[in-house]
C-alpha cells in the first residue's frame, strides 16, 4: 500500500471541515449576496443537500471498493482505458483547484497584510511548508489538522460573539423579498464548496472506524452548514445591504468589534483563521494530487511526487488566475458547474454505473446456480 499511515473518523471530519470552510467563510458571503440580498443566509441552507448526497455518494462506492480511491476504483468501474482517462481528467482538475486556492490565499494576504511583499513569496512559503506536511504522509496531516482545529474555530466563534453588540436585526427583514428564487440562485456558489466533501474518497481507504465514517461526514456537512449560516448573519446583522460591496465580509466585520476601547480591530484573528484553514485545505488537496498520480501511475510511493507538484501548483496560481477580478470571475461564474461536475455528478455516475453492474452480476450468478441445480 502506498500511504502506511491511519487516520481516525474525527481526524478526517476535522479535515473536511476546516478543507469547506477556509476560503468560504471569507468570499462566499460576498458573492451569494449579489444573487440572493439580504437572503444570503438561506442559500447555504439550499446548497447543503449536494454536500449531504456526495458524502452518500463517496462513501457508498467506498464500500462496494473498499480500500481503494477514485483513482483507482473507476478503472474498475469502467475499464482500464476510460478509467485511466477519468483519472487523468481528476489529476488535472486537482492541480487547476490547488492553484485557485493558492491565488485566493496569496490575493487575500497580499491586498490586506502584506502589501509590498511579493505574490511569489506569499505562494512559494504555504507551499514550501505544505510540502513537508504532505511528505509526512496522512498521519501527520491528521495530527496537524487536530492540532490547528482550536485556531481556526474558537477565533471566529470569540469574534461573532463580540460582535452581537453590533447586530441590527432588522437587517434581516423582510425575510423573501422577492421570493424564494434569489436565495436559490445564490446557493450556486457555495454547493460547489459543498461539493468538495468529495476529497473523502482519498481518506476513506485509511480510516481506522469505518463503521462511523458516514455519521461524521453527514455531522461534519450539517456543522459546515452551521457556520456558514451564522457567518452570513453576522455580516448581514452588521452590514445590511452594502454586503455584496464586500470583498471580505467577515473580514470587514472583525473591524467593527469594540470593547471598552481596549479588545479593537481584531482583523488579525480572521488572519489567523485564514492561514490556518488553507493551511489544512491546501494539505488536503495536495495530498489527494500527489496521492492520485501515485495510483495512476502505479508507483509504489507518492512522496517522489511532493516537490515537483508544489512546483506546478505554484505555476498554475499565475497562469489561471491572472488578476484579483479574474479570481473573483471563475469563483462566481466558473466554480459553481465545474466543481460540482467533478465532485459530485460524475461520482454519481460512476456509483450508479457500479449499481447495474454489480446487480448484473449478481443476476448471472444466481443463473449460473439455479442451472447448476436443475442439471443435478
Amino acid at each position: 500500500m502506498i500511504e502506511k499511515g491511519k487516520i481516525s473518523a474525527f481526524q478526517m471530519a476535522i479535515i473536511l471541515y476546516a478543507t469547506v470552510l477556509a476560503t468560504s467563510i471569507l468570499i462566499v458571503p460576498s458573492l451569494t449576496s449579489k444573487f440572493a440580498g439580504r437572503d444570503l443566509w438561506l442559500s447555504p441552507v439550499w446548497a447543503s443537500p449536494i454536500g449531504f448526497f456526495t458524502v452518500y455518494v463517496v462513501t457508498r462506492l467506498h464500500k462496494l471498493y473498499p480500500g481503494e480511491t477514485i483513482i483507482q476504483y473507476c478503472q474498475h468501474i469502467l475499464g482500464p482505458f476510460p478509467g485511466k482517462v477519468i483519472g487523468f481528467l481528476y489529476l488535472i482538475a486537482l492541480v487547476h483547484f490547488s492553484g485557485i486556492i493558492l491565488r485566493e490565499y496569496a490575493e487575500f494576504v497580499a491586498s490586506s497584510f502584506l502589501i509590498k511583499t511579493p505574490m511569489a513569496v506569499v505562494i512559494g512559503c504555504l507551499t514550501f511548508v505544505c510540502a513537508s506536511t504532505v511528505r509526512g504522509g496522512l498521519e501527520v496531516i491528521g495530527r496537524s489538522a487536530q492540532v490547528f482545529s482550536g485556531l481556526f474555530v474558537f477565533p471566529l466563534l470569540l469574534m461573532i460573539l463580540l460582535l452581537l453588540p453590533e447586530w441590527k436585526i432588522s437587517n434581516l427583514f423582510p425575510v423573501l423579498e422577492h421570493g424564494i428564487m434569489p436565495s436559490i440562485r445564490g446557493a450556486a456558489t457555495p454547493q460547489a464548496w459543498f461539493s468538495q466533501s468529495f476529497l473523502l474518497t482519498f481518506f476513506l481507504p485509511f480510516v481506522t472506524d469505518r463503521v462511523k465514517v458516514r455519521k461524521y461526514g453527514y455531522a461534519t456537512v450539517f456543522a459546515i452548514l452551521l457556520t456558514l449560516v451564522i457567518t452570513d448573519l453576522t455580516a448581514l446583522f452588521v452590514f445590511g445591504r452594502i454586503t455584496p460591496m464586500l470583498v471580505y465580509p467577515v473580514m470587514n466585520v472583525a473591524s467593527y468589534v469594540s470593547i471598552a476601547d481596549f479588545l479593537e480591530h481584531l482583523e488579525s484573528v480572521v488572519m489567523a483563521v485564514w492561514v490556518v484553514g488553507i493551511f489544512v485545505k491546501v494539505n488536503a488537496f495536495y495530498y489527494a494530487l500527489v496521492l492520485g498520480t501515485a495510483q495512476w501511475l502505479n508507483l509504489s510511493d507518492y512522496r517522489p511526487l511532493v516537490l515537483p507538484y508544489g512546483f506546478i501548483m505554484t505555476l498554475f496560481s499565475f497562469w489561471s488566475l491572472p488578476s484579483l477580478q479574474a479570481v473573483a470571475h471563475i469563483l462566481e461564474r466558473v466554480i459553481p458547474f465545474y466543481g460540482t461536475l467533478f465532485f459530485t455528478l460524475i461520482p454519481s455516475c460512476l456509483l450508479l454505473i457500479a449499481l447495474v453492474k454489480n446487480k448484473r452480476r449478481k443476476r448471472k450468478m444466481e443463473n449460473q446456480t439455479t442451472s447448476v441445480r436443475e442439471e443435478t
